[in-house]
């Protein structure tokens, strides 16, 4: 057959269409068979999942040991973190457990200039009955629904559910308050008639705490368990338990500037507390464990938690729960005599100048001034009892002079000379007997104030410890401890000016112990205050130095010496009425004076 050149190439283009139709119809069928093996696969593996999670609960169903539950929550669930903020806290919700994992306080740090974060490694917990006799803890379970609700003036809300295998539901709501440290925490329970046994929910608290402070020696001294039993405050310190007898309102970790407390707003009606201090050289300062139990009635109830996780701040515990803001230490046990003046003079005053002046430094040193005020009437009648000691200084010397060693003698004589000139002895001691209350009470206070936390002053970083202008390489005993602190020097160099003025001003001793005790106790006060806050150290330095002002002025410029002799003369001439101590006094120094005299013929 004979073909043309239009021929062949006709048959060469179909030839083309052909193979390029086929080749592209089998790149079709192939994708298209790749396509449904993918989708073939995927269901397979949603088919194998479902099986998997239906052949677990199946299981659980059989087994509700804790071990099952756990298993559950590993294979299904993954541990979730969610953190809510406001303006004074961070918040870490973990749902395992349903419940929180971690505190940050935004506006303190720790020694180490991190912010502070309290409640790591606590945990809240509580048995449940999941069906067949078993029960599981409450924190060993992954809590799969998660709901975030929206803020609400302000509020801000995270929930926790969980449903157990046998359609029980356990809620964990917390709610974060604009500007609050305490967090709301409410357990809901619909089926808590099988959920709990015997209609009681078992709380078990688990709380831990960390140093924060410049040493955890001293604050783990200063650590110690508070709660709020029968709606009264009491703690321990000393005991490592305590087994409540009356209904529980509210029950804290307490450290020197930060607790973390649960609060009961419907209260708990038994349980028991033990803790105790660690002794290793870690950062660990306390463990507590809590036992708390509440009944509960009813298929639905609803159990008002609040946890506090902050500052040991008066103000704000004071709107946490009834007699909380006692965790802060303005005088307890021994020294609870002191707490009224720490609350309603001290306390008052120091906040009303901390109003005005922003430096806590100048606030203590107004604080001093005020005291020194309102205690100056007593400190004019002490210095006016020294001035007229010193007026008679001359005749006690001429009595000591002819009396030689009869020290009864001279007693009884001095004592007859003081009757008649109306002079008090003990009238120089009231300034020390007034300091002692004082004292105390500023150590609680200034000890406690967390106000006085991480404030400068001068060369002091920290007026809530110690300041120290010299590191020691090694450790000096009797609680002098491994640094120099400056106010604490100029605390005592100011003491031994005031005991060698007043020696001045007293009639010459012979005692020796008397002669050197003034020097005694400023040395003593070297080992006492340098561990003690500069706050402290520096009150003392300005009350000491305010005293030197006042006994030079009182004694150069008011009390008119001359004066004080003609009315000492006055009174000696004036009909004299022992009072009832003088009459025992000289009774007294008689009958000594008759004994020293036996024993003098005895030996002769």
């Amino acid at each position: 057959m004979n073909t043309d050149k239009n021929t062949v190439i006709g048959f060469i283009l179909l030839a083309g269409l052909f193979f390029t139709y086929f080749w592209y119809t089998n790149k079709q069928q192939t994708e298209m068979q790749n396509y449904k093996k993918h989708i073939d696969d995927s269901v397979a593996m949603v088919k194998a999942a479902a099986d998997k999670i239906a052949a677990a609960k199946t299981a659980l169903l059989k087994d509700t040991s804790a071990a099952a539950i756990e298993k559950l929550a590993v294979d299904t669930l993954k541990e979730q973190i969610t953190s809510i903020e406001n303006e004074v806290v961070k918040v870490d919700f973990s749902n395992r457990g349903g419940q929180i994992v971690g505190v940050t306080l935004k506006k303190y740090t720790n020694s180490l200039k991190k912010k502070v974060t309290l409640g790591d490694s606590s945990s809240l917990n509580y048995p449940v009955n999941l069906g067949n006799n078993q029960t599981a803890q409450i924190n060993q379970v992954l809590f799969p629904v998660v709901n975030l609700v929206p803020a609400e003036n302000g509020v801000q809300k995270v929930e926790y559910v969980f449903t157990t295998p046998t359609g029980k539901t356990i809620r964990h709501q917390f709610s974060v308050y604009p500007n609050k440290y305490n967090i709301d925490w409410n357990i809901q329970l619909e089926g808590a008639d099988q959920l709990l046994t015997n209609g009681q929910l078992n709380l078990n608290w688990d709380v831990h705490s960390y140093q924060q402070e410049r040493t955890s020696v001293y604050e783990r001294q200063v650590s110690n368990v508070c709660f709020s039993e029968g709606n009264e405050f009491d703690y321990i310190s000393s005991k490592e338990s305590h087994n409540f007898e009356k209904n529980i309102q509210w029950v804290g970790l307490s450290q020197q500037f930060f607790n973390t407390s649960l609060i009961a707003k419907e209260g708990f009606a038994t349980g028991k507390v033990s803790w105790k201090r660690k002794t290793d050289s870690s950062n660990a300062l306390a463990t507590m464990e809590s036992q708390l139990q509440t009944k509960v009635a009813g298929a639905v109830v609803n159990v008002p938690l609040a946890v506090y996780y902050g500052p040991n701040d008066f103000q704000i515990l004071k709107g946490q729960a009834p007699e909380m803001e006692k965790i802060v230490n303005l005088g307890r046990d021994l020294y609870s005599f002191v707490r009224p003046i720490n609350k309603y003079i001290i306390m008052p005053v120091f906040d009303f100048f901390a109003g005005f002046v922003s430096n806590y430094g100048w606030v203590v040193l107004l604080l001093t001034i005020f005291i020194r005020l309102v205690t100056s009437p007593l400190t004019y009648s002490s210095y006016l009892s020294s001035a007229k000691m010193k007026v008679l200084k001359p005749e006690l010397d001429e009595i000591k002079k002819k009396l030689g060693d009869d020290q009864q003698g001279f007693a009884m004589e001095q004592m007859k000379l003081f009757r008649e000139a109306g002079v008090n002895p003990l009238g120089g001691c009231i300034p020390a007997l007034l300091q002692i209350p004082i004292f105390f009470a500023l150590y609680s206070f200034f000890n406690s104030n967390i106000s006085l936390r991480g404030q400068s002053f001068l060369w002091a970083k920290d007026l809530s410890s110690y300041d120290v202008i010299a590191q020691l390489p090694f450790n000096v005993p009797m609680g002098f401890g491994d640094h120099i602190s400056l106010f604490t020097l100029t605390a005592v160099a100011t003491s031994v000016l005031i005991s060698v003025y007043n020696m001045a001003m007293t009639p010459t001793q012979d005692n020796p112990a008397l002669k050197y005790m003034p020097y005694i106790f400023p040395v003593m006060l070297l080992f006492i205050f340098n561990r003690l806050p500069s706050a402290l150290t520096w009150y003392y330095t300005v009350s000491n130095v305010v005293t030197l002002l006042l006994q030079f002025v009182i004694q150069k410029f008011i009390i008119n010496h001359d004066k004080i002799l003609a009315d000492i003369d006055v009174k000696r001439k004036s009909p004299k009425k022992k009072s009832s101590w003088q009459e025992k006094y000289e009774q007294m120094a008689a009958s000594q004076k008759k004994l020293q005299d036996i024993k003098d013929r005895t030996k002769k």
